[in-house]
């Protein structure tokens, strides 16, 4: 991948993917084979699983996307990002953040999820 946010951006957009052939090409893509997503319902680790909690997202939120909300701040081989599930009409279902690790060639191995903002202490 180009660059970290690059590798985030596709990683969004294939969480979301209709195409379950399309969302498997952009998860490879992106993803280590090893890979891990933990979200606060469900997680899932290797390619295999990562493309199937993504069928879980279309299920449950036809026609709705993943949007990147933040700039990815990255150091050490970790990010984070903000992020929002969108639907079509624009309404938001759910905001959270993301941390992600990746390896040395810039591959996702992990990245947990949170939902919602953080509130002040």
């Amino acid at each position: 991948m180009a660059d970290l946010t690059t590798t985030i951006d596709t990683h969004l957009a294939a969480y979301c993917e209709p195409d379950a052939g399309r969302r498997a090409a952009l998860v490879a893509e992106v993803w280590s084979p090893q890979g891990q997503l933990v979200d606060p319902p469900m997680e899932g680790e290797g390619l295999e699983a990562i493309v199937g909690l993504g069928d879980v997202v279309v299920t449950h939120y036809p026609g709705h996307t993943f949007k990147r909300t933040t700039n990815v701040d990255e150091h050490h081989g970790h990010a984070r990002h903000g992020w929002a599930l969108v639907a079509a009409d624009g309404n938001v279902a759910v905001t959270g953040t993301d941390i992600a690790t990746v390896d040395a060639d810039g591959r996702l191995v992990k990245v947990v999820g949170f939902f919602g903002d953080l509130e002040a202490a």
